[in-house]
Parts: structure tokens; C-alpha cells; sequence
């Protein structure tokens, strides 16, 4: 029972923090998958560059695998833009920070 009351609320949270009026950059990743190792450095770069005018939120597939399947997460890394709710963009796989800094820029 706890289980699930706690995936609710982890479902509830996410669903809360798309909303944003800012744009929510959510990099779905797995603890074992070597290119969303490599993707780390370029997201704290990227936060960085960024401040305030977005947000970056890392969801580990193996352990939300309800948000994995709603978002039909079939490869890691698979990076999501949100605004308002609405998945504006999508990439999976490794990419320059600098490409995620001008979707970011494009959505604000």
C-alpha cells in the first residue's frame, strides 16, 4: 500500500512542476547507461548558463518506471521540454548542451 500511495505522489509532484510557465527540462536517465553519465557534466554546465529562466529535472527510469511508461520512455537518455504541461520537444540520446540551451531559449 505505501508503495503505491508513494507513486501517486510522485506522479501528483511531476504533474505539478510541467506546469510551469518556464520551461522544465526532464532528462529521463538510468543509473547504468554510460551516455547519460556522459550527459551529467553537460546538464551542470547547462544549469549553470541557464539560472533561472528554466528548470532541470532528472527522473531515473528504474526507479519512476510509472512516469517512464506514461512518457513512452524507450531509450535512455531521453530528454523532454515542458511548458505549461505540454511536451514542446524530445530527443533521446546523447546531445551538445548547446542544442538543449537553444530549445530552452526557443520555449521561454
Amino acid at each position: 500500500m505505501y508503495s503505491n500511495n508513494r507513486k501517486e505522489k510522485v506522479m501528483e509532484k511531476f504533474e505539478e512542476l510541467i506546469q510551469s510557465e518556464k520551461p522544465v527540462l526532464v532528462d529521463f536517465f538510468a543509473t547504468w547507461c554510460n551516455p547519460c553519465k556522459a550527459m551529467h557534466p553537460v546538464l551542470e554546465a547547462l544549469k549553470e548558463q541557464i539560472g533561472e529562466t528554466a528548470r532541470i529535472v532528472k527522473i531515473d527510469i528504474d526507479q519512476h518506471d510509472e512516469l517512464a511508461v506514461k512518457y513512452r520512455i524507450q531509450a535512455v537518455p531521453t530528454f523532454i521540454v515542458f511548458k505549461k504541461g505540454e511536451a514542446v520537444w524530445r530527443h533521446s540520446g546523447v546531445i551538445k548542451g548547446s542544442e538543449l540551451q537553444t530549445v530552452i531559449e526557443q520555449n521561454s
